[in-house]
């Protein structure tokens, strides 16, 4: 199992570091999805992801919202699959981008976790399970992930 701070695909190139709660649905998928994206595009830049408020009840290392959505658009899951992460300051000093899936939520924990870190953070506004079915959740991430993709892409050509 991987502690903090260590690379879950082995790559080379600068990080972009997502943030959820538990890093198991949200975070999780957009780092698969990301990496996936940066291996057939062949970008530089790789995903990893981190929990800000673990839960030890979640079942198994991902949630299956997240293992369904991933296989209905053909994307395999990383081996061997990890279990959830808590965030670290050395993830967040290896990240050349550091994203947090919902401003709300996530704002106050790096506020109360690592302060020094709040105001480096891109937040997005996608909910969770409590607010938002993984159908409306999951697509979203599709989106901004591809949005994000993009425009780090423009940047490597300028």
């Amino acid at each position: 199992m991987l502690k903090s701070g260590e690379k879950s695909n082995g790559g080379e190139g600068p990080t972009v570091l997502f943030l959820c709660t538990g890093n198991y649905y949200r975070s999780r998928f957009a780092e698969v999805y990301f990496n996936w994206l940066s291996r057939r595009e062949k970008l530089a830049w790789q995903a990893d992801s981190r929990g800000l408020a673990l839960e030890p009840a979640n079942p198994g290392p991902i949630s299956s919202h997240t293992r369904v959505y991933l296989k209905e658009l053909g994307i395999p899951l990383p081996e061997p699959l990890r279990h959830p992460i808590d965030a670290a300051e050395t993830d967040f000093r290896a990240a050349k981008l550091i994203v947090a899936l919902k401003e709300a939520e996530h704002r106050p924990l790096m506020q109360s976790r690592f302060p020094n870190w709040v105001e480096r953070v891109e937040y997005w506004r996608v909910h969770d399970l409590d607010c938002a079915l993984p159908t409306e959740a999951l697509p979203q991430i599709k989106e901004h992930v591809e949005e994000l993709f993009d425009r780090l892409r423009e940047q490597i050509r300028e």
